[in-house]
């Protein structure tokens, strides 16, 4: 059967694809920027509006699967086009090109509404369910796998030490695996199964917000972590502030589709699976539970040391600048051998660089700026070390404190990627 998948590049749609090839069919892959000499035709939701411009792709093709969609609005992608209109040119042009069957993929919970993203995902539903043709209707709860934004942004927040959830995270939902989702997918296009139905597709369990993160952080092997409770109008507040910035994961829709749950019958899952549907506990396999641990550090531990270094480096400017007393700085460079007009400029010189570093850490990270701080670091240590000798034995151990900060320059130089 040739297949034509929607959304090809996606985290869903690149599953379907391995799916479907593994099980023996041809796949024509929908991406806005086909490569060259690959099986893929130009699909572009936001532009793609009218059957007209979906005729000429649906050529030789006998089934069409949509796995595209957006979970927040930016510039050029809104929901009225990619959620709605366009899938309705798809669906129309698909009855009239003797398209065979169509499978949308659509979300858990759009018949609640009270969102654009649901109220859009709802309208190309209903629409679908007028047309002549084979057509299914498949509504996934949250859906995890390793390569998936979610579900690594969920992983993140459970390799927290400190894990805030909000309103104390007895929001209720049901997470499929990506592979399940994909082979119920399968069955769906499958001309044995039965057409014209709407599925739900979750996990095999019921699982609080805030019990999904604990297993996950089991999974990946960390110990238990302290759990703090965040207002729910704390979120509400957040949610509005984030809202108009292109990529935010939190806004006011996806935290109102957490408050509201999502949640489903799995015996529609395991009727098309032939089996129970994996449960939270099990999306992880002992082989890729170190990557994934990895890969969750990896998200929040160098914005860590960048901010710590950043908050260093422009409270010592700060302090030398405009707190310390002047005569004491002084006195402390006449040890090194800098006096008058020249230790002057070295006071105020050095509290300029401090500065320099503290805002280029924020704003200009690079491998070159970590060498330059550690070089000034060292050198500082080695100087007043030798002039100073009272600071190596000093029981705050201040200088001693230069070797965790050279540390995180070390970590930080490592985990610099090639540009």
């Amino acid at each position: 059967m040739n297949v034509l998948v929607c959304g090809a590049r996606g985290f869903l749609g690149a599953a379907i694809c391995e799916r479907l090839v593994q099980a023996g069919h041809t796949v024509v892959k929908g991406v806005r920027e086909p490569h060259a000499f690959a099986q893929e035709v130009a699909v572009d939701f936001s532009r793609d509006l009218t059957v007209d411009a979906w005729l000429p792709k649906l050529a030789g093709i006998d089934a069409v699967v949509n796995a595209v969609g957006i979970l927040v609005e930016r510039s050029g992608q809104r929901f009225a086009d990619i959620h709605e209109q366009a899938p309705i040119a798809l669906f129309t042009a698909c009855s009239a090109a003797g398209v065979r069957r169509v499978v949308q993929v659509s979300a858990l919970g759009v018949e609640q509404g009270g969102s654009p993203y649901f109220d859009s995902k709802l309208s190309a539903d209903r629409f679908l369910a007028t047309q002549p043709i084979e057509w299914q209707i498949c509504r996934p709860s949250l859906v995890y796998g390793a390569k998936g934004k979610s579900a690594s942004f969920f992983r993140t927040l459970a390799s927290l030490p400190v894990c805030a959830v909000a309103a104390q995270g007895r929001q209720m939902l049901q997470p499929i695996h990506i592979d399940d989702l994909a082979q119920a997918l399968l069955h769906l296009l499958d001309a044995a199964t039965p057409a014209r139905q709407c599925v739900e597709l979750v996990g095999a369990t019921r699982v609080a917000y805030r019990d999904m993160l604990s297993s996950y952080r089991r999974q990946m092997g960390f110990p238990r972590a302290l759990t703090v409770s965040v207002p729910g109008w704390l979120i509400s507040c957040a949610a509005t502030l984030l809202d108009p910035i292109p990529g935010a994961i939190l806004t006011r829709d996806t935290w109102k589709m957490l408050r509201a749950g999502n949640v489903g019958d799995a015996a529609q899952t395991a009727s098309l699976l032939a089996r129970p549907p994996k449960g939270v506990d099990d999306f992880m396999t002992p082989a890729e539970a170190p990557s994934m641990r990895e890969q969750a550090l990896a998200q929040w531990r160098s914005g860590l040391f960048r901010g710590v270094l950043a908050l260093v480096w422009i409270w010592t400017a700060l302090v030398s600048l405009f707190v310390y007393p002047l005569r004491d700085s002084l006195a402390l460079l006449a040890q090194v051998q800098l006096t008058g007009p020249v230790a002057a400029a070295a006071l105020y010189g050095a509290g300029l660089l401090d500065f320099t570093f503290g805002v280029a850490t924020l704003l200009l990270p690079c491998r070159r700026l970590w060498l330059a701080q550690a070089a000034l670091i060292a050198f500082y240590t080695v100087v007043i070390g030798i002039a100073m000798p009272e600071f190596v034995t000093h029981p705050f151990g201040p200088l001693l404190k230069n070797l965790p900060i050279l540390a995180i320059l070390f970590l930080l130089i490592a985990e610099e990627k090639k540009s």
